[in-house]
């Protein structure tokens, strides 16, 4: 018999790491789910709902996460909302450090390994939007046209040609 371990480790303040291990001992399987969930630590993107008054407590926008059939969708919730989801999610988002938090769910959310990594990719994709408050500042130029200017509004005259005598 295989035995099979899920560990979640998160500092409840922006960063989660999920481990998986397989192994014929549940102690070698514990430590080696713990060992991964470890080296697998990731940040977490944290955002408000409306304005941005205090520290961020939700998702900055809507993500979604897929393994298998599982695919789960973290929407951002008003400011003492909680974590609206299943027992699965609710610990992944708590251990990250989101305070409010929508969740959808659609598949086999019986299968929990693959319903905590669907949520563990959806919380990993907080990074993957690029925001407009994670722009940097754009220094616009002259075009040529604007650069030239006078000497482009200069009316052009026609040089005659010099005749080469050999």
């Amino acid at each position: 018999k295989q035995w099979y371990q899920r560990r979640v480790r998160g500092d409840y303040d922006g960063h989660i790491g999920l481990g998986v291990k397989c192994s014929k001992e549940v102690a070698t399987a514990i430590r080696g789910a713990i060992i991964l969930a470890k080296l697998s630590v990731i940040p977490v993107r944290r955002g408000y709902w409306g304005n941005k008054i205090g520290m961020p407590h939700t998702v900055p926008c809507k993500v979604t996460g897929k393994c298998g059939s599982v695919l789960v969708r973290l929407v951002p919730a008003p400011r003492g909302t909680g974590l609206v989801s299943a027992p699965v999610p609710k610990k992944l988002l708590n251990m990250a450090g989101f305070e409010d938090c929508y969740t959808c769910a659609t598949g086999q959310t019986a299968t929990l390994g693959n319903f905590a990594k669907a949520t563990f990719a959806a919380i990993a994709a907080t990074y993957a939007y690029l925001t407009p408050d994670m722009w940097s500042p754009t220094v616009f130029t002259n075009s040529p046209y604007q650069e030239y200017t006078d000497y482009l509004a200069k009316p052009f005259v026609k040089q005659p040609k010099k005749e080469v005598k050999y």
